[in-house]
This record gives structure tokens, C-alpha cells and sequence, in this order.
């Protein structure tokens, strides 16, 4: 009689083969009733931080210039550099945790995180920070196409919204306290600070990781990863990245941005001609005949276009049109994250309770009422910051049941996969929420960008514009219909 070979995450460790095989949790914590809510804990961390890089990284721009004597075009690489990579990762860091273990790949992307934050700490050169950056993003990449597969398989199914509406409160945090945390960290002790400051934290959340995450279960089958995949879809993303960041310094209408638009469009054709004929493909194409899946994805794409697009333009509209000061300005725009980390967990909440539909489709919804009022309020800043503290309830109250449907809809083995997909349309409604808000407020604004009568224009085009993507967010979330949070959990893993 043969006997079956035991499973990646259960094979005895020889050696070193011990760092390749997850380990299991103390029994204490496997036994543990607080158990489900230790590995939220643990992945909030690695929430938290990849926010708050995001943002921390943005508020020193002027330092890299200052300091390395470059352009604002140059030091932007520093920001896009790491965009690009971790986008590009993230499908198929998931396809290839699904069938290697979440746990495994998420520990070591906190190590390579780490690892990449110090080196960009002790950066000589910008070409050398821009590379070390390339080097964290790949460990960011393995951090956030796992945070919500392996949340979605340590907690129950009744309480799935509750814990991925606390993860969403932990990354909103994080872009919370990023300028602010970042200018206190270079007033202290220069920009290499704010890399440094990653490596205790990092420590903190492998450690915890290792003792405190279960072992993957409900893996796929191993095949041959699909590099040629990933090879096309590499540069098909970075190519649509680029045209959408610099669509406005080259002009939309340029052969360079209209021949970047085309070459990313061609590569992503390729990469569905190739998803499609290949037995192991890095992305399952039948997951977005799913409605609940890709209904998920496109009005999640969308509501990350309305959030980021809001933080690029109020800060412009604060400052020129109501004569705020920087400091201030930034003070007054907390209320959108803050707003929307207050109400993520009750949303996570009800959303056990009540299912995704009502909560994505009404929070988008009070979104787009929000900002289609805010242009016109002559009643001073405290309503002003009121409506839009509201629209950062909206997106709260969308986001944690909209994530948690969406892994609800993917099979159980294919989760890595899912996880992947929806960190990558943050990752690409940030830079089109970005490119789109501002574009259209710079239209808006015309000739008289610089004056308060330009800003406020500006900033009432855009507010619609997003106000309607918002409203479009929320009926593309109404077709989901009424479909679970999440598959059954397993609650015997180790």
C-alpha cells in the first residue's frame, strides 16, 4: 500500500527545509476562542504599514529633490517605482500562495519588506533608493495578495465582515497618520527615517505572523507557474500606469500617452488569449463570469478612483479657494479617512448581519450626494468638512462588505488569486483617481488655476465627476445581488 505523500505544509522539516514548510500555531493559540481575532491582528499590521509607507513616502518628495539635487519628475519615480511593481505582483503573488501557502509568502514578504526598507534607509544615490524601492515592493506585493485570503480562512463566516471591516479601519489609519507621522519622522532625523521606522514594525509582524497565522489550507493543485503570464502582464500594467501618471504632462491627446494606451491594451488582449488557453493559467478568467466577483471588482476599482481623487483635489480647493494653510489643509482632509475608518467595522458588522448589497450600494450612494454638494456650500468649512467627512462614511460603509463579497464569490482554493486581483484595482484606482481628479480640475480651473475663482471651479467639476463615478460604483455594486460573505471557513487549521 502506498502511502500519500503528506501535504507542502505538513512535511517533515530536514534541514533547511524548515523555512520552506509553514509551521503550525502553539496550542495555546490554536485552542485559543480569540484565535480568528490574533491573525486579524497580525495582518492589520502589514495593512497599516503599507499605507502608511504610501503616504509618508509622498509628504518627503520635496526633501528627495533638495537633497539629491533632482527634478520633481525624477524623485516621482521613488512613488512610482514601487506602485508599479507591487500592481504588477499582486495577481500572481496570489495564484502562487494559493498553491504554496499564504502563510509562508506572507511571512516572507514582511522579510523582504524589511529588508527593502533598510536599504532604502541607507540609500547613497536616488537611482539606488529608486532600486531599493523596486526590492520593498516586491515584499509589499506578497504582504497585501494575502492579508485578506488569509483573513478569509482563519474567521468564521458570522463574523468575516466584522474582521475585514477592522482591516479596512488599519489601512485607513495608515492613510491617515502618514503625512503626519511623516513630517514629525523628517523633522526628527531626516527622509531616511521614514524607512527605518518600517524595520521594528516589520519585525514585530513576521514574528507574529509565524506563531500566530494558521497553515494554508484548501490549496490549489501545484502546476508549472505561469511565467509567460506573468511576463505579459508585467508590462501591460506598467504600461497602462504610466499613460494614465503622465496623460497630463505629455498631453492625453500625444502620440507617446495614445501609443502607451495602445501597446498596454495590445499586451493585456495577449495576456487573456493566454489565460485562456494555457491548463494552469496565473489568473482564472471564469472567476469574472462570476457576477458577485466582477461586479465586486469593478465598483471596488471605482471607489478607489472617488477616494483618491477626493484627497488630490480638496487639498488644492482648501488651500487657494478658502485660503487654509498647507498644515491646516492636511489637518482638515483627515476627515475622509478618519471617516471612513470610524465606520468600517460597524459596516463589517452589519454586513454579517444584513449581506454586502444594502451597505455597498447605500455607502456609495451617501458618497455621491456628498460630493455633489460639497462645491456648493457657502456656509464656511465646518460643513464643508462635515459633507465630506460624510463621503468618508460612504466609502467605509462600501468597502469592508464589498471585499468580504468578493472573496465570498471566489472558490475557497483559489482565494490567494482573489486577493491578488482586488489589491491590484486599488492599486489602479489609485493612480486613475490621481490622474482623472486632477485632469478634470485642472479643465476646470483653466487659466486661473492659481486663484480662488479657478480652484473653486476646478474643484466643482471634479467633485461631480467623482460624485458620478461614485453613483456608478454603487449601481455596478447593486447587481452583485444577495450572495454570501464567505465560503465556509476552516476552523481545524493549525
Amino acid at each position: 500500500m502506498v502511502t500519500p505523500a503528506a501535504p507542502p505544509s505538513e512535511a517533515p522539516a530536514r534541514g533547511l527545509r524548515w523555512l520552506l514548510t509553514e509551521p503550525r500555531r502553539p496550542a495555546a493559540v490554536r485552542n485559543s476562542a480569540m484565535a480568528p481575532w490574533l491573525v486579524v491582528g497580525t495582518v492589520c499590521i502589514g495593512a497599516f504599514m503599507g499605507q502608511l509607507d504610501a503616504s509618508i513616502v509622498t509628504l518627503a518628495f520635496p526633501t528627495f529633490r533638495h537633497d539629491f539635487g533632482a527634478s520633481l519628475a525624477d524623485v516621482q519615480w521613488v512613488g512610482q517605482a514601487y506602485l508599479l511593481v507591487l500592481i504588477g505582483l499582486l495577481t500572481a503573488v496570489g495564484r502562487y500562495a494559493d498553491m504554496i501557502g499564504r502563510k509562508l509568502l506572507y511571512i516572507y514578504g514582511f522579510v523582504i519588506f524589511i529588508a527593502g526598507s533598510a536599504l532604502c534607509g541607507f540609500a547613497p544615490s536616488l537611482a539606488a533608493l529608486i532600486g531599493f524601492r523596486v526590492f520593498q515592493g516586491i515584499g509589499a506585493a506578497m504582504l497585501q495578495a494575502n492579508s485578506v485570503a488569509i483573513i478569509t480562512g482563519a474567521v468564521p463566516r458570522e463574523r468575516l465582515g466584522r474582521a475585514i471591516g477592522v482591516q479596512g479601519a488599519a489601512q485607513a489609519l495608515g492613510l491617515a497618520l502618514g503625512p503626519a507621522a511623516g513630517g514629525l519622522l523628517i523633522s526628527l532625523g531626516g527622509w531616511r527615517l521614514i524607512f527605518f521606522v518600517n524595520v521594528p514594525m516589520g519585525i514585530i509582524g513576521s514574528v507574529l505572523g509565524w506563531f500566530l497565522i494558521p497553515r494554508s489550507r484548501h490549496l490549489a493543485p501545484r502546476h508549472s507557474f505561469d511565467w509567460l503570464g506573468l511576463a505579459i502582464l508585467l508590462p501591460a500594467t506598467t504600461a497602462l500606469l504610466l499613460a494614465i501618471s503622465y496623460g497630463g504632462r505629455f498631453g492625453w491627446g500625444s502620440l507617446v500617452i495614445i501609443g502607451t494606451f495602445i501597446l498596454s491594451a495590445l499586451l493585456l488582449a495577449l495576456f487573456v488569449w493566454r489565460e485562456r488557453r494555457t491548463s494552469a493559467p496565473m489568473l482564472d478568467l471564469s472567476l469574472l463570469k462570476v457576477v458577485p466577483f466582477s461586479a465586486g471588482i469593478a465598483s471596488g476599482l471605482l471607489s478607489y478612483l472617488v477616494l483618491f481623487g477626493t484627497l488630490t483635489v480638496v487639498p488644492f480647493y482648501l488651500e487657494i479657494a478658502r485660503h487654509a494653510r498647507p498644515a491646516s489643509a492636511g489637518l482638515q482632509l483627515l476627515v475622509v479617512p478618519l471617516g471612513l475608518g470610524l465606520i468600517a467595522p460597524v459596516a463589517g458588522r452589519l454586513a454579517d448581519r444584513i449581506g454586502a448589497r444594502p451597505l455597498t450600494a447605500g455607502g456609495m450612494a451617501a458618497t455621491a450626494v456628498a460630493l455633489a454638494i460639497s462645491p456648493f456650500l457657502d456656509t464656511g468649512t465646518a460643513m464643508f468638512l462635515l459633507v465630506l467627512a460624510v463621503a468618508g462614511l460612504g466609502l467605509g460603509a462600501f468597502t469592508p462588505p464589498n471585499n468580504a463579497a468578493i472573496m465570498g464569490a471566489a472558490p475557497a482554493h483559489q482565494s490567494g488569486m482573489a486577493s491578488g486581483v482586488l489589491n491590484m484595482t486599488r492599486g489602479l484606482g489609485t493612480s486613475l483617481g490621481l490622474a482623472l481628479a486632477g485632469l478634470v480640475y485642472t479643465i476646470g480651473a483653466g487659466a486661473g488655476e492659481g486663484t480662488p475663482a479657478g480652484a473653486a471651479s476646478g474643484y466643482r467639476d471634479a467633485a461631480l465627476f467623482m460624485a458620478a463615478v461614485a453613483a456608478l460604483a454603487g449601481i455596478v455594486a447593486s447587481l452583485r445581488g444577495s450572495s454570501p460573505l464567505s465560503h465556509d471557513p476552516t476552523l481545524t487549521a493549525e
